[in-house]
């Protein structure tokens, strides 16, 4: 019957071999991903010998799960303060990102307001050009915001992307609620709050993730601007002690007089640290990315 379908619709259904050489090639691409990601989590959660003994990468832990590289991480040192940072900096710049693109998307979104298309036309622009990077820091340097947090979470703040996607999900809401809202006599700050962002969850979500993951995953602005390791956020650690290899000593993890587990095992485990609160975040998001942003990139 199937075979049937197949010929009737123009197209011959796979042979088996063709099936076989798909579900191996889905195969190998899948343990090129998950492989790698396994090696992490079991290094970073072995035992110091078995690390040791296996050259630096553990498939699967055999002598039981150890925490002493987490515990080691975790003691008040470095990477407890860069945790700390990079928390501060992925909630707070969140937040103002995600009332800047929300309170702009709307003001966008009504086409009889003071300077709609002006302002439109340069968000537009601003997606075709970007500033260099020393325009930027001439910029950061003028408002004294060198070595503070907040030169890696205000100037990156809104996304002309996320603006025209929410904008777009704004213009596409019901006219008559928000007609009869006025007809109440509320006010369009009202009209914003009360009508606008409860209709809008979706599209709020999947842009709050954007952000989120953004200043979670930021390094090269700290880099930048930041001179002073205490407020250096845990990607520029992870830079610093993962990809250049930099040795980790007890007095950077507020372990000192302490035996530390191997380097590999710790610099795994700050990997973990650094992945997992994105994994926590992503599933509760996930189911409304479909919905966020295909609408509001269609509507409007």
């Amino acid at each position: 019957m199937r075979r049937q379908q197949a010929l009737v619709g123009g197209m011959p259904p796979p042979s088996r071999i063709e099936s076989v050489v798909k579900a191996i090639f889905l195969t190998a691409i899948c343990l090129v991903v998950v492989v790698p990601f396994i090696g992490v989590v079991s290094t970073s959660l072995a035992s110091p010998e078995q690390v040791i003994k296996s050259g630096g990468f553990v498939l699967f832990p055999t002598h039981g799960i150890d925490w002493s590289a987490y515990k080691s991480i975790l003691s008040g040192g470095t990477v407890t303060q860069s945790l700390l940072v990079s928390g501060f900096v992925t909630a707070v710049g969140t937040a103002i990102a995600l009332f800047l693109t929300c309170t702009l998307g709307w003001a966008l979104s009504r086409r009889g307001s003071v300077g709609n298309k002006p302002l439109l036309l340069l968000v537009l622009i601003s997606l075709l050009f970007n500033p260099g990077l020393i325009p930027s820091y001439l910029v950061v340097q003028q408002f004294g915001l060198l070595d503070s947090l907040w030169a890696i979470i205000l100037p990156v703040s809104v996304s002309a992307f996320n603006v025209i996607v929410v904008r777009a999900y704004f213009v596409g809401l019901p006219a008559e609620v928000l007609d009869s809202a006025r007809i109440d006599g509320a006010s369009e700050w009202k009209l914003f709050w009360y009508i606008g962002l409860p209709l809008s969850k979706a599209v709020v979500a999947v842009v709050g993730l954007f952000y989120g993951v953004g200043y979670w995953n930021s390094f090269f602005g700290a880099l930048l601007y930041l001179n002073d390791s205490s407020k250096w956020p845990l990607q520029l650690v992870l830079r610093t002690y993962v990809v250049n290899g930099v040795e980790i000593g007890a007095q950077d993890l507020g372990a000192a007089g302490e035996a530390l587990p191997p380097q590999t095992s710790i610099q795994m485990a700050i990997l973990m640290i650094s992945i997992v609160p994105i994994l926590c975040v992503y599933p509760f998001i996930q189911r409304h990315f479909a919905k966020g942003v295909l609408t509001g990139a269609v509507k409007g």
